[in-house]
Order: structure tokens, then C-alpha cells, then sequence
């Protein structure tokens, strides 16, 4: 992975302009499994590393736990994207000020426009932050049914949600002076929204919430076989590609396995529960405790659901 080589100067200054908060200073993190440490900045409130995955391709990277008490904390990754002629900015976060936080991150990397940004999906996580583009007049990309589930599921968090002006229900591509970022549709995580975006110059992906690594995935809006074909597909087509997922350190095709081998799991035990007739009530509190394999995992208020939606998906088959 690149050093990272904007003066640290540069940074400090637009960044604390922009959110108003003190950094906590450099500090060296891994960003990949299997990938050596580069300098970050961290902020306070939003706890957000800045990472570069590839020539002119960032991500903002949160360490947050989920659920939590800090309003300013982002829990979703980030994304920006430069070509020749433009910028393509991914999931602005919860809020406006983290979505202004990433559209000024821009600014400090490049003085090329920003030509759209991408929701990967519906989440009020990855597209609550929207209305920092819509005050910029930059225009957002969405798929399928996006808008209206944004408007029925997302106003308990986001109760003025900024829609996608664009919509797209099939693969495309979009161009950034020479560079290519492909969008392709992924199915598991939500009921058609979910899009991934490949840059086929630099071998990276960024695939929102289809990958959660190092953390227990939301499977409530999903479906779980879908998601395993899913992670096999990318598997096989993507295998020596860099991922930024929705959530959790950037990773390669191991981060895939990995999510691919929690959601094997969920899947053999609610099919244990059925071939047994285990009531709901009684499977889940049976498998209530953290596997050890997961118990460094985040997100970790998940789990029970997850086992809640494998019950309903696999063992009662709705």
C-alpha cells in the first residue's frame, strides 16, 4: 500500500476547519490483513483514518463501534475516487457535517470537481450524510428501490432524507476523464439496492455493505443465501483485487472468506434447528453466547439478530 504523502500540515489545517474538533494526532494502523502500516489521521469525534488504496483512490476508514454514543462518530466507510477530469465520492456517512467532512477531505487531495456521489445502498448510515451533496448541487447515484426505501425505513435516523437523483437497475459504468469505475449490482445485503465499484486500473473494489470485515454483519434487510453466492462470485472473479468494505479495515480476498465462512455457519445452524423443530425462542438462546472465533469481532449487539434472521430465513424458510 502507498505512504501517504499529503503534508501533514495541509491536513490539519482543512480538516479541523471542517469539523471544528482537534486531531488526536498521527499514528501508524494497519489497513489490511496481510498489508504493512502507513501514517493516519485520526479525528476525535469521527474516528476516521485516511487511508490512500491505490494512485488517486482513498478511503476514510472508521473504527467505530456499533451502536454508540457519539452523534459525530461515522460508522460506515468512505470512499473518494479521482480520475482526469473529476471525483467520485462513496457513502457520505450519517450526517451532514461527517458528509461535508468528506467533501472537504476532496479538496485537500485534488482541485478536480466532484462529478457524483454514490450511495451503495439505502442504509442511514452510508446516505444520511446526502445532504452535504445536495447543498453542493452533486448529484447522487442510487439503485432500484433506493429512494423509497430510504423514505420508509430511514426516517426514525434521517427524517429529511436526501434521495438519489439518479438510479440505476442494471451494471454501467461511469468515467472519470480516462479512469473507469465500474457499478455492478450485488444481491444479500438489502432487497435490491446494493452496489459495488470497481476501478479495474488499480484492483480495488469498494462494496459497501456486501462485505463487513471484522465485524458481525446486519442480515435483517438481507438474505443470507443470496449474500453466500454473492461472496462466491466476487471470490472467484475478484480474487487478487483490494477491498474497502462498508465496514472494517481494508482487506483482500480473505476478508471475502471470512464472511463467506460466518454466514456458512449461521446457515448450518438454523438448518440444524429445523431438521431438530427447536422453537425460535429456544435455538437462539442455545446459541447466545459469541463463538470465540468472533469474539475480538465489533458490532457484536448484532449477533443475536443475525441469529433471529437466520431462524426466520432457513429455518422457517420466509
Amino acid at each position: 500500500m502507498k505512504r501517504y504523502k499529503i503534508k501533514q500540515w495541509l491536513i490539519l489545517a482543512m480538516l479541523t476547519l471542517i469539523t471544528g474538533v482537534c486531531l488526536i494526532g498521527w499514528q501508524t494502523q494497519g489497513m489490511a490483513q496481510s498489508s504493512p502500516s502507513q501514517p493516519a489521521v485520526t479525528l476525535s469525534t469521527s474516528q476516521l483514518t485516511l487511508a490512500e488504496v491505490g494512485t488517486g483512490i482513498y478511503a476514510l476508514v472508521a473504527d467505530t463501534d456499533f451502536p454508540n454514543d457519539q452523534p459525530n462518530a461515522a460508522v460506515c466507510n468512505g470512499g473518494i475516487i479521482i480520475g482526469d477530469d473529476g471525483v467520485l465520492v462513496i457513502d457520505p456517512f450519517q450526517t451532514k457535517g461527517l458528509g461535508d467532512l468528506l467533501l472537504n477531505t476532496v479538496k485537500t487531495l485534488t482541485d478536480k470537481p466532484i462529478r457524483y456521489v454514490l450511495n451503495t445502498h439505502f442504509h442511514f448510515d452510508h446516505t444520511g450524510g446526502n445532504s452535504a451533496a445536495v447543498a453542493q448541487g452533486i448529484p447522487i447515484i442510487g439503485r432500484g428501490p433506493i429512494r423509497q426505501f430510504m423514505l420508509e425505513k430511514n426516517l426514525e435516523y434521517d427524517p429529511n432524507p436526501q434521495l438519489p437523483s439518479i438510479i440505476m437497475n442494471e451494471n454501467g459504468s461511469i468515467w472519470l476523464g480516462n479512469r473507469q469505475v465500474i457499478l455492478e449490482t450485488a444481491e444479500g445485503h438489502t432487497m435490491g439496492t446494493d452496489l459495488l465499484a470497481y476501478i479495474p486500473d488499480a484492483k480495488v473494489m469498494f462494496t459497501g455493505d456486501i462485505l463487513f470485515n471484522k465485524r458481525f454483519p446486519y442480515i435483517t434487510d438481507g438474505n443470507i443465501r443470496q449474500w453466500q453466492k454473492t461472496l462466491i462470485t466476487l471470490k472467484k472473479d475478484y480474487n487478487d483485487v483490494k477491498f474497502v468494505p462498508g465496514h472494517g479495515p481494508i482487506t483482500d480476498s480473505r476478508g471475502l472468506d471470512s464472511l463467506k465462512t460466518y454466514l456458512d455457519k449461521l446457515e448450518t445452524l438454523a438448518m440444524t434447528w429445523k431438521e431438530k423443530k427447536i422453537p425460535e425462542e429456544q435455538a437462539i438462546n442455545s446459541a447466545s453466547k459469541i463463538p470465540d472465533a468472533y469474539k475480538d469481532y465489533k458490532f457484536q449487539a448484532l449477533y443475536g439478530s443475525n441469529l433471529k434472521a437466520a431462524y426466520q430465513q432457513i429455518t422457517l424458510g420466509n
